[in-house]
């Protein structure tokens, strides 16, 4: 391989030859992968593939043979573990040429990878398969640094390209764009034994193939072909920085963030009319200067480039044509009217090129909308896939900008050389330099059979996909139940608690099934509206909107000689029933202005309806609350659902059962137990004579209550509304009058 004249100036060698030294061909493969994968500026999450041709016994025949291990279908580079390959018999997939019929058959061979499978590997081969396999190289990387596709997507870029030879010391290929598939790995097979000597492909519209002799050779070939593109780009941009994207229409709000966080929910209702959407807010000053600039609403017209960035950001984003300077209520209305072309104009575009083999059509919303003054937002069905249309925009942003940069003030050639077989110049559209994919490829690889097939393989998505819950009291006892099972059962969850260390750390329990960007824990105290709005300011700025309320929070005062103050009353009033008020009026906005089905659940009590002597408090605040849920129900229909729950007493992980409340309960009812016994112990002799007084004389659980929460706040309770739920054991005296 050639060696370059230049170092690297941006990426670090992140190699360990101790560790590699210990690791055979496929575990190599899977440590250089995660190693590219680990930097953004190389690889997109779930972008990009690896591959190495390794020497394996054949365990039919025992004769040596040569297989292709390359990154399945679907893999990220920066996580994927060895079982993340898939792995072919390389002589078996180098004769698919001979039955190959051309590229309007190309689909067709996909059926023929599993058959060329080497061993009992479930892993399904991806569409990138043949590139890896008809290059003549025993490792190969095909990435999308930004970089490279800012080089690949400029409409002087095979000019450029030379340019970048000549100084670097390279050999780099360009080859037109076509999508990938069997008939792009012919293309570079022909491109490569054409250029002997050549170090890497600069694709059309698309990204970069590097390779090499060794594990070491390639990533560090890889490596420093990136950077190099990173000093030549980046060079040419700084050349030319106040003009790119036209110059500064609009700066950007000092209060940005809150307009963001007010606005959010409104969006995510609007965005989510057809399927429930998470969202991602950025304001990144690369952000800022996109969409602030004059050329920001065509550039983003006109799409992306790269194929790895579409399928999440779709065709293109959404560009609200909103000046900063106007009020909420302005940009509210060219939302809805923005939102109405967008949905129109993408109806049309999978009109003008679906046929009968199409899937069906999509979501019409957009994955990714931009607000002058403001940011952006992107959507998915989850926090990390919004999180990642995210990035994968601000990517598109680079690459414009690159292409801007290398550019110059230069007239596009009057062939493009993105052109080729499958897209002739005229199908391209061109701005400042940079070379949007053609609407028909574009929809080649949105709509294609093949990517679909990939979405089809995806899990089923969970009972409580796609909704953000805010647990309050979530720090403890049922509270702490229900953020564990709404989870499990696949919802966004928000921990809020007075105690936020308790928060945080139930919070990062139920990351243990929500993923890591799946639940946050938040301060709250109830009491204090200030407190509230801080908190639903939280769920919003972290995921863009609310869908499911659940307090459990309450107090029950006590006392050594078991009668309390009025100051205990008072405040007894406040938490159980005036802050419920408090929590709920401040949350009505937020529902009403995201415009979606939405549910609340409130924890009530059997001593709402059970006169008991020595908790009249308690009992009276309950009682009120239970009303509140009925007030809540009639006022905040259709679209919201309140209800709640009748637990008897749960004793098991309440922060209500201090010790000497269980203690001095134990003694009222003269049941006996030891000084020496643990907290949980002493609640469990308590617990258990309470289960005695019930007809299933079973003690109570938090998990119980839980599951009847999450029941009336799911989808299973659809038309419940102004109802509770008795999850008493089956208290008589608590039995409907």
């Amino acid at each position: 391989m050639p060696t370059t004249a230049v170092g690297r100036v941006y990426l670090t060698d992140l190699w360990d030859e101790k560790t590699a030294s210990k690791l055979d061909e496929p575990e190599l493969l899977r440590y250089r992968s995660n190693l590219l994968g680990a930097d953004l500026r190389i690889t997109n999450f779930g972008g990009g593939n690896t591959s190495s041709k390794v020497v394996q016994r054949d365990p039919l025949d025992g004769s040596e043979r040569k297989v292709l291990w390359v990154k399945g279908s679907g893999g990220d580079l920066g996580s994927i573990k060895r079982g993340g390959f898939a792995t072919l018999y390389l002589d078996k997939l180098l004769a698919l040429e001979n039955i190959y019929k051309g590229a309007d058959r190309e689909d067709e061979m996909v059926e023929y990878y599993p058959l060329c499978t080497f061993g009992l590997n479930p892993v399904a081969a991806s569409i990138d398969t043949p590139l890896h396999g008809f290059l003549p190289f025993d490792h190969v990387d095909h990435l999308h640094p930004d970089w490279g596709i800012a080089l690949a997507a400029s409409a002087n870029g095979y000019e450029k390209m030379l340019e970048f030879n000549e100084r670097f010391g390279h050999k780099m290929i360009w080859v037109p764009w076509q999508r990938p598939g069997f008939e792009l790995g012919m293309m570079l097979k022909k491109a490569v034994a054409a250029n002997p000597g050549s170090d890497g492909i600069v694709l059309g519209g698309h990204g970069l193939f590097t390779w090499g002799d060794t594990q070491r050779e390639c990533y560090l070939n890889t490596l420093t072909v990136i950077d190099q593109l990173g000093q030549f780009v980046l060079e040419h941009v700084d050349k030319r920085k106040s003009t790119i994207f036209g110059g500064a229409r609009y700066s950007s709000r000092s209060d940005a963030k809150s307009v963001a966080t007010e606005i959010f929910p409104y969006l995510r209702g609007r965005v989510s009319a057809q399927r429930r959407l998470i969202g991602t807010y950025s304001a990144l000053p690369d952000v800022l200067e996109f969409v602030n600039a004059k050329d920001a609403k065509q550039l983003a017209f006109l799409g992306t480039s790269c194929p790895d960035h579409f399928l999440r950001t779709k065709v293109r984003p959404l560009f609200v044509d909103w000046n900063p300077a106007g009020d909420l209520s302005t940009l509210r209305s060219l939302i809805d009217t923005s939102l109405a072309t967008y949905r129109k104009e993408y109806a049309e575009y999978y009109a003008k090129y679906a046929d009968s083999d199409s899937p069906a059509l999509r979501d019409p919303n957009p994955t990714v909308v931009l607000i002058p003054g403001v940011g952006q937002f992107s959507f998915g069905k989850s926090k990390a896939e919004s999180r990642i249309t995210g990035e994968f925009y601000v990517n598109a942003i680079h690459v414009m900008q690159g292409a801007a940069g290398l550019g110059g003030n230069s007239k596009p050639p009057a062939v493009l050389p993105q052109a080729g077989p499958a897209a002739s110049t005229d199908m391209f559209q061109v701005h400042d330099n940079y070379v949007a994919l053609p609407t028909r490829e574009a929809f080649r690889i949105e709509y294609w059979v093949l990517e679909e097939a990939k979405l089809r393989r995806q899990p089923p998505e969970k009972e409580l996909s796609r909704q953000i819950a805010l647990i309050v009291g979530g720090g403890s006892g049922i509270g702490r139940e229900v953020a564990r099972i709404a989870a499990e059962r696949g919802a966004h969850v928000v921990v809020a608690d007075r105690a936020l260390e308790a928060a945080e750390q139930v919070a990062d329990e139920a990351r243990s099934a929500a993923g890591k960007e799946g639940s946050i824990s938040a301060a709250i105290d109830i009491r204090n509206r200030a407190s509230i709005r801080a908190a639903v300011e939280k769920v919003i700025q972290t995921y863009g909107g609310l869908d499911i309320l659940i307090n459990t929070a309450a107090l029950f005062p006590s006392s050594p000689d078991g009668s309390i103050s009025d100051e205990q009353w008072a405040t007894t009033l406040e938490v159980n029933v005036t802050a419920n008020y408090f929590l709920l009026d401040e949350v009505k906005r937020i529902l009403t202005d995201q415009d979606l089905d939405a549910s609340v659940v409130l924890t009530s009590s059997a001593n709402a309806i059970v006169p008991k002597q020595g908790s009249e408090a308690y009992d009276v605040s309950k009682a009120a609350l239970s009303h509140l849920v009925r007030e809540f129900a009639i006022s905040m229909a259709p679209k919201v659902r309140v209800n709640g729950i009748s637990p008897a007493t749960v004793v098991k992980g309440s922060t209500m059962f201090p010790r000497d409340r269980v203690i001095a309960s134990l003694k009222k009812y003269d049941l006996p137990f030891q000084e020496s016994m643990s907290d949980e112990d002493l609640r469990g002799v308590l617990a258990e004579f309470y289960a005695q007084r019930t007809l299933t004389c079973k003690p109570i659980d938090p998990a119980d209550c839980a599951k009847a929460i999450l029941f009336l706040a799911g989808s299973q309770a659809r038309c419940t509304t102004g109802h509770l739920i008795p999850v008493d054991g089956g208290l008589t005296e608590a039995f409907l009058r």
